[in-house]
């Protein structure tokens, strides 16, 4: 039976290796990774799919801002490949929206397969007038609002805004 769970930090070592192996290595090149590194995931949504002692699968998410509105930015998601379409994505999608709407939170904000995420609800309108720090197909680029109006207001390019990971010394502005 798949458990769904809080992550450990003991997962960190297979979390990682299913990312590289489903998503490849060049995962850290993608314009999403620059609102990830050096920060802490969303308290309470970093989320570990464990079948018999092994990680089959992850998702987590951070938080971000665009023009003071705060969101979360889901990524990655990751399934262990011989365990793709049997609907563990889907569980773990639904338990991570689940997850953020009991917590408060009003957005969530994915690059990713658009005929994959809408069945979830994500859509295409809902980031016009944002941007990623970096590039990004528009088409893939969707939102959801867990509450109606969560997204109001939000423009510009979305920024990182979650806690730094311990070691992480903030970059200073120029002046």
């Amino acid at each position: 039976m798949i458990r769904i769970r809080d992550e450990i930090a003991a997962d960190v070592p297979a979390r990682e290796a299913l990312l590289d192996r489903c998503l490849g290595e060049r995962r850290t090149a993608k314009s999403s990774e620059r609102l990830r590194e050096g920060r802490l995931p969303a308290e309470g949504l970093a989320l570990t799919a464990e079948l018999d002692g092994e990680i089959v699968g992850t998702v987590r998410l951070w938080h971000v801002e665009a023009n003071g509105v705060p969101a979360l930015m889901l990524g990655p998601l990751a399934v262990k490949p011989e365990l793709q379409g049997e609907g563990l994505g889907k569980m773990l999608m639904r338990e991570a929206l689940w997850r953020a709407a009991c917590r408060g939170h009003g957005a969530v904000i994915l690059v990713g397969d658009a005929s994959y995420y809408a069945r979830f609800g994500f859509d295409p309108a809902l980031t016009r007038d944002l941007a990623m720090p970096g590039p990004v197909e528009r088409e893939r680029f969707l939102a959801i609002e867990l509450r109606d109006g969560a997204l109001d207001g939000a423009q510009g390019v979305l920024i990182a805004t979650g806690e730094l990971a311990e070691g992480v010394v903030p970059l200073r502005k120029a002046a």
